[in-house]
């Protein structure tokens, strides 16, 4: 568990828990009712839990003075197939922040634990799909250096989608 502190966001434990773990679940279901509100329609991507064990996949959940606030997860990807997807691609899912825990920072200390995390496991590129109704989810991954690449998953010829990719470097 990593912690940190500071005056306007509070105390902010990062566990690692794995998708299954009751908190996960309960933020997963907050993000997929925020799906709903923004697009009619939960997300029907294929999650599994066992997707995020290491050493493939990490599910992480950031806790503000011990409430669960925000999570975020990352899976191992085959390469090759339909998708062309790169030897070292792990996808990152569930990044989500409760509505009163937003406008602190979360999302982007969780997104960077997330990408340490998958260097560590021998991960090179993150790539994940958002869309045009998260406006500020794409600013979030555009400031952090993601860049459009080709379209993938389930969502890859909906009009709504879009998908970002950043290669993953280790710290020197």
């Amino acid at each position: 568990m990593d912690t940190i502190a500071t005056e306007d966001t509070g105390t902010v434990d990062f566990r690692i828990t794995g998708y299954a773990h009751p908190d996960a679940q309960a933020l997963s279901a907050e993000v997929q009712q925020e799906y709903v509100r923004r697009y009619g329609d939960p997300d029907f991507t294929e999650m599994n839990a066992e997707d995020f064990d290491a050493p493939a996949g990490l599910f992480l959940i950031a806790y503000l003075d011990g409430r669960p606030v925000a999570c975020g997860g990352w899976r191992a990807k085959e390469a090759g197939g339909p998708d062309r997807l790169l030897d070292g691609d792990a996808e990152l899912k569930r990044m989500f922040v409760v509505p009163d825990a937003r406008g602190r920072g979360l999302a982007r200390a969780v997104l960077r634990h997330l990408e340490r995390t998958a260097v560590e496991a021998g991960r090179t590129r993150f790539i994940l799909e958002t869309g045009t109704q998260q406006p500020e989810a794409i600013a979030l991954y555009e400031s952090e250096g993601y860049v459009a690449i080709t379209k993938f998953g389930y969502y890859k010829d909906h009009p709504l989608a879009v998908c970002l990719g950043k290669e993953l470097v280790a710290a020197v």
